[in-house]
């Protein structure tokens, strides 16, 4: 009995991996960026390219922050979205410059999106989990508030 459920749970995980739409969402490969440079760096690269920085600001034991990578960073029109206006940067909180991060950007709650411009000034925030409809949404607020108004902008829904 213990063989045949084995047997019918590896099938079945076996079709999932195969079924036509996971076989095309894994081709596409389509998901947000992140750089795997330093923070430092990564501002380095939004000077260099006169982008804004998208930053993930999360912790491993944050089921949102999980959902976020699982789902919202994977929807093919945030990832294209972000991919092409932003320097993406994501960072554990709780880990190495992370820290002193959490701390500069005053992140109280998780996960934390935030809009830097290129100096690394805070022009956006938003906590908790959003779909990639909504963290097109938030950008886009935040891109066209700080450019008509030079201003910060929370989004927190």
């Amino acid at each position: 009995m213990k063989n045949y459920l084995r047997s019918a749970l590896l099938v079945l995980a076996l079709g999932l991996i195969t079924t036509p739409g996971a076989q095309a969402q894994q081709k596409s490969g389509q998901e947000i960026r992140f750089s795997t440079q330093s923070y430092k760096e990564v501002l380095a690269a939004a000077k260099a390219s006169h982008k804004k920085v998208f930053v993930d600001a999360f912790a491993t034991w944050c089921a949102p922050c999980k959902e976020l990578k699982k789902s919202t960073f994977k929807d093919p029109a945030a990832a294209a979205y972000f991919n092409k206006h932003f320097v993406n940067f994501s960072i554990d909180v709780e880990k190495g410059e992370g820290v002193k991060l959490a701390e500069t950007w005053q992140v109280e709650g998780l996960p934390t999106l935030l809009i830097l411009d290129e100096n690394g000034q805070v022009l956006a925030n938003h906590t908790g989990f959003v779909d990639g409809k909504g963290l097109i949404r938030f950008a886009g607020e935040a891109t066209a508030n700080t450019s008509s108004k030079g201003g910060r902008t929370a989004m927190n829904r």
